[in-house]
């Protein structure tokens, strides 16, 4: 089975944070410069939370299409799930399903390792089913042929 730790090391450890008392108006243009849909939000090297484009989008509908003054601190997540790197993959995609989360941090004790999102759990679990197709196919075709009576 998949872990989240593989899935980290082919995509690599990017982060991309930012702190909550930043304003949402510097965390869109973070977001849309560096092409992402998540920010994980630090406090004195803790995790406090998480915006996603879901919080943006949620707080621009509040706001008559404007995201103001406001700090990260107002509109974020402060309670997201996170996960280890040693947690399988089914399990990621239960929580994500469960929790409705397209965005999970991953966590070695108070440590940030990274972020999966849903996309990425895809990419891993296509892959791992390609190869998993590709091997069963090179054993069928080395199948020993059954011995032919010839009399």
């Amino acid at each position: 089975m998949i872990k989240v730790s593989e899935i980290l090391r082919v995509k690599g450890h990017t982060l991309y944070t930012a702190s909550p008392d930043q304003l949402v108006s510097e965390a869109v243009e973070n977001m849309s410069s560096n092409d992402i849909g998540s920010l994980v939000i630090m406090e004195f090297g803790d995790l406090v939370g998480m915006l996603t484009f879901r919080e943006v989008i949620r707080h621009l509908q509040r706001n008559n299409c404007s995201v103001g003054d406001f700090t990260i601190r107002s509109i974020m997540d402060d309670a997201p799930v996170t996960i280890s790197p040693n947690t399988e993959v089914n399990e990621v995609r239960r929580l994500m399903l469960d929790r409705h989360a397209r965005y999970i941090p991953v966590m070695d004790g108070k440590m940030l390792m990274g972020v999966i999102s849903f996309y990425d759990v895809a990419r891993a679990v296509l892959e791992a089913q390609g190869f998993e197709n590709r091997m069963l196919k090179a054993y069928i075709r080395d199948w020993p042929g059954e011995e032919r009576d010839h009399a």
